[in-house]
């Protein structure tokens, strides 16, 4: 069998699917201060869209500054476990087993068998180089591996068993900036000689590989796919930090979900939105914005419902 055509089967689909004259569709969101509520984590405003998403076989993926162990939880909760996600901001990649392939991915060895891809550099190779260039530079900053469980549930507001998790990191490490912003442009130029990159977060700012972005991160994902379903999808992103920009100048349509906070987010997108609401209830009116009206395919998924009773 050609390998397109074992990438093809490889994707598990309902028995049921949805027109197949229409484009399939993706969306890749962020979590804290988009799905989720910045301060909260609540994300019920959003709930009704992520069923009726379910219902048309739209994968939802979390695109975060998260980590892995932080994701476990939330997937469960958020009802994504079927779909891949990325997280530390494009740093690390999960497939679940519906979009590996037998021949390009190792078998998973985690709970849940999702198969794990790095397409950045080591966290011990980024805390060495953040050691050199403290010490070279005489710069001044707090890397998140050196503040306390507790200190670390001051900042984002997570309980112990998430703050713990927060800390368990596998190709990011955020900081928190104490120096000026020349010395900042400074630092980034240095880590820039190293193959490293600075991205602005919500709350932190994050090192990470140069190749690792979220950007980057979903268009892999895209293209792995278009591989499995054999049609480029239809790509909406949401997100409302400057960690987001290049994952929503990746994607067809993108939503700038109204931040809590100052930081500027402009993306280069043509196909924007700008939503009134924050958080979750902001990441509903996007995707209302864009896809709202488009009641055919939901038509199609009550149909597939009905013919399953």
């Amino acid at each position: 069998m050609p390998e397109s055509a074992r990438l093809t089967v490889s994707l598990s689909q309902p028995l049921c699917s949805p027109d197949p004259a229409l484009q399939p569709r993706l969306v890749v969101t962020d979590l804290d201060g988009s799905l989720l509520d910045h301060h909260s984590y609540d994300f019920s405003p959003a709930v009704p869209w992520l069923a009726r998403l379910k219902q048309m076989g739209v994968p939802v993926i979390p695109v975060t500054s998260k980590t892995r162990a932080e994701l476990i939880p939330l997937r469960e909760a958020l009802g994504l476990t079927a779909t891949p996600f990325i997280a530390e901001n494009g740093a690390v990649i999960g497939l679940p087993p519906g979009w590996c392939h037998a021949r390009l991915d190792r078998p998973g060895s985690g709970r849940d068998g999702v198969v794990i891809k790095h397409p950045g550099v080591d966290i011990g190779f980024i805390r060495a180089r953040l050691k050199v260039w403290r010490e070279r530079l005489d710069i001044r900053f707090t890397r998140m591996g050196e503040l306390s469980v507790q200190e670390v549930m001051e900042l984002t507001g997570l309980d112990e068993a998430r703050a713990k998790n927060a800390r368990q990191r596998e190709g990011s490490e955020p900081l928190i900036w104490h120096d000026t912003d020349a010395a900042l442009d400074t630092f980034r130029a240095a880590l820039e000689g190293d193959g490293l990159q600075l991205t602005q977060g919500g709350r932190f700012w994050h090192v990470m590989g140069r190749s690792a972005d979220k950007g980057t991160a979903v268009e892999w994902l895209i293209k792995r796919f278009t591989a499995l379903r054999g049609r480029t999808p239809l790509s909406l992103g949401l997100g409302d930090g400057p960690n987001d920009i290049t994952m929503l100048d990746t994607v067809d349509q993108a939503v700038v979900i109204r931040g809590c906070h100052d930081l500027t987010v402009e993306p280069s997108n043509a196909s924007l939105y700008r939503t009134q609401a924050t958080g979750p209830t902001g990441w509903a009116e996007g995707v209302t914005h864009w896809w709202g009206r488009d009641d055919r395919r939901v038509e199609t998924a009550e149909a597939c419902d009905a013919l399953a009773l």
